[in-house]
C-alpha cells in the first residue's frame, strides 16, 4: 500500500518534469524559428548591398523592380527601395527618401518610433498613418559628390502575420521587443509599436539575468511564471530570451499557457489514482507488473543511452574526417605554382651562389616534410609554426626581395609552448601574398606579433582587382577548426588599411604531446 502511495507520488512528479520538458523544448524550438526568419531579414540587406554593388546608376531601378516583384510572391512581403543623394544637399532621411522607402506617394506626418546606428545595419521604425514600418538600410558612395541609399522595408502588420505561420500548431504564443522595449511583433495588433513594459508585468531586469545556469551565453534565458497581456486572467510561463542580428538587438518571448500543463498533469493524476483503486487487492500481480515494466524500460534507456554514445562519436568522427578532408584539400591547395616557382628561384640561385642553393634546398625539403606528415589533432606547437613560417617566407624573399617585407615580434616568449591551428599562419600568409599586389614601388608587408593571449598577423591590405577561386577557403578552413574546438574569437577584419587576422590559441581535445 505505501508502496503503491511512493509510486503514484513518483509518476506524477515525473509527469511534471515531463511537461516541463516539453515546455522548454517548445520554446527553444519557437525560438530557433523566429531567429531563423530574423537571420533571413539580415542576409536579405546583404543581397541588396552584393546587387547595388554590381549595378550601375542606369539600370539600378529594373533590378529593383524585379526584386519587388519577385517579393510580392513571398510569404514575408518587402519592398525594396533605393534613392540617390547629393552630398551638398543629403538630410537623411527627408520625405522624399522615406516615401520611396514606404512606397507611399507625397506623405505628410510620420513620426519614428525608434532609429539604430548602433548596429551593422542601421534601421528605424516608421509610423504613418496608423501603420508601422521596419526600414532597414545602407548606403554606398557613388562617387565624390554622390550616395546610394538602399534599404528594404516591411510592415509590422505583414511580419506579425508571417510569424502565425510558423510553428503555429504550439500551445505558445510569442512576440519580440527590442532593446529598448518596442513591441515589433504580437499577436494581438495593438500591442505592436508599443513599449512591452507598459503593457506586461516584463522588468527590466528580466532582460539583463538569467535564470538558467550555462557556461555558454547562448544557452542564457530567464523563466518566470508570469499573467499573459494577451489572454485576460490567465496564468503563464513566460521564457525570455537575447535576439542578436546584425539589424537588431532585443528580445524573444515565449509565453505557454499553464492551464494546457496543468491539464495534461491532472489528466495524468487521474489515470494514476484510477490505477491505484484498482490494484489495491492485486498489490503483489501489479508489483510483479511494475517490476518487469521498470526493468524493460531501465533496458530500453540504457539501449537509448548507448545508442546516443554511439551516435555522438561517430558525429565526432565524422566531424574529424571532414576537417582531415578539408585540411588534405588545403595542402593540395598550397599552390603548385609555389613549387614551381620555387624550383626556378633554385635553377637560377644554383649558378650565381652554390651555398645559398644549398640552404633554398634544404628550406624547400623541410617546408614539404613539414607538409607532407600531419601532426595529431590538426595542432602544433606555436614556435614550431614559426620555424616552419620562417623557411617559408626565406624561400619567398627568393623571389619577392623588395616587393615583400616580412617582420615578426615575439611579445610574450611563453606563448611558444602554446598550441594553433596547423598551418594556420601558412594560411593567413599564403592569403595575403596571393590576394595582393606586391611591388617595388608598393611593396607588401607582413607583420606577425606573438602576444600572450593570441597571435596578430597584419598585412598591408593592397587587394588585386581580380578575385581568385577558393578565395576564402583558407579562412573558412581556419574557422572551422576553432569551431570544433570550441574557440570563439577567431576574427579577420579591414582596419586602417591593413588586413588583420587574430589566431587565439587552443587547447587540444584530447591529451598529446606535439613534436617538437
Amino acid at each position: 500500500m505505501f508502496a503503491l502511495v511512493v509510486l503514484s507520488f513518483l509518476i506524477n512528479n515525473e509527469s511534471q518534469k515531463s511537461n516541463d520538458d516539453f515546455v522548454k523544448k517548445s520554446f527553444l524550438r519557437k525560438y530557433e524559428a523566429i531567429e531563423f526568419e530574423f537571420k533571413n531579414i539580415e542576409e536579405y540587406q546583404e543581397v541588396l548591398k552584393k546587387v547595388v554593388k554590381k549595378t550601375n546608376e542606369e539600370n539600378v531601378a529594373e533590378h529593383f523592380l524585379v526584386l519587388n516583384e519577385l517579393n510580392s510572391n513571398r510569404k514575408l512581403i518587402r519592398h525594396d527601395w533605393f534613392s540617390i543623394y547629393s552630398q551638398e544637399t543629403n538630410h537623411f532621411p527627408d520625405k522624399l527618401l522615406l516615401s520611396k522607402a514606404i512606397n507611399q506617394s507625397n506623405i505628410k506626418e510620420n513620426q519614428t518610433v525608434y532609429q539604430s546606428k548602433n548596429q551593422e545595419i542601421d534601421n528605424f521604425l516608421l509610423d504613418y498613418e496608423d501603420t508601422l514600418y521596419w526600414v532597414n538600410y545602407d548606403s554606398i558612395q557613388l562617387s565624390p559628390t554622390e550616395n546610394i541609399y538602399y534599404g528594404s522595408t516591411i510592415k509590422l502588420y505583414d511580419l506579425y502575420k508571417f510569424f502565425t505561420t510558423i510553428d503555429a500548431t504550439s500551445s505558445n504564443y510569442m512576440y519580440v521587443f527590442n532593446k529598448d522595449g518596442i513591441c515589433i511583433t504580437h499577436p494581438d495588433e495593438q500591442f505592436i509599436g508599443k513599449n512591452v513594459f507598459d503593457f506586461t508585468d516584463i522588468q527590466p531586469n528580466d532582460t539583463i539575468t538569467s535564470t538558467i545556469n550555462s557556461n555558454f551565453s547562448q544557452d542564457l534565458y530567464t523563466l518566470n511564471d508570469a499573467s499573459s497581456e494577451f489572454i485576460k486572467d490567465t496564468d503563464i510561463k513566460r521564457f525570455i530570451k537575447p535576439l542578436h542580428t546584425k539589424n537588431f538587438e532585443g528580445y524573444i518571448v515565449v509565453n505557454h499557457l499553464s492551464y494546457i500543463i496543468n491539464e495534461k498533469v491532472d489528466q495524468t493524476k487521474f489515470y494514476v489514482t484510477f490505477i491505484f483503486l484498482g490494484t489495491v487487492f492485486l498489490i503483489i500481480v501489479i508489483f510483479l507488473l511494475f517490476n518487469k515494466i521498470t526493468s524493460k524500460t531501465y533496458r530500453e534507456k540504457a539501449s537509448v543511452i548507448e545508442e546516443k554514445n554511439r551516435l555522438l562519436i561517430e558525429n565526432e568522427k565524422i566531424k574529424n574526417a571532414n576537417t582531415l578532408t578539408q585540411l588534405q584539400q588545403l595542402k593540395n591547395q598550397i599552390n603548385p605554382h609555389f613549387l614551381f616557382n620555387s624550383l626556378n628561384s633554385l635553377y637560377m640561385l644554383i649558378g650565381l651562389n652554390k651555398e645559398n642553393a644549398q640552404k633554398f634546398t634544404m628550406n624547400l625539403s623541410k617546408i614539404y616534410r613539414y607538409l607532407i606528415v600531419p601532426p595529431k589533432e590538426n595542432v602544433v606547437l606555436v614556435k614550431k609554426e614559426l620555424d616552419f613560417i620562417a623557411q617559408y617566407m626565406d624561400l619567398h624573399k627568393s623571389r619577392f626581395s623588395e616587393e615583400l617585407i616580412f617582420d615578426l615580434q615575439i611579445e610574450d616568449s611563453k606563448s611558444l609552448e602554446k598550441n594553433i591551428p596547423y598551418l594556420a599562419l601558412q594560411i593567413v600568409v599564403e592569403n595575403a601574398i596571393k590576394h595582393n599586389i606586391a611591388t617595388i614601388d608598393q611593396p607588401l608587408t607582413i607583420n606577425i606579433v606573438v602576444k600572450s593571449d593570441l597571435i596578430i598577423v597584419k598585412n598591408t591590405f593592397q587587394k588585386k582587382s581580380k578575385s581568385l577561386d577558393n578565395e576564402k577557403f583558407g579562412l573558412n578552413y581556419l574557422q572551422k577548426i576553432y569551431h570544433f574546438y570550441q574557440v570563439n574569437n577567431f576574427l579577420t577584419k579591414v582596419e586602417n588599411e591593413e588586413f588583420i587576422c587574430f589566431l587565439p590559441y587552443i587547447e587540444p581535445k584530447y591529451p598529446f604531446t606535439p613534436k617538437n
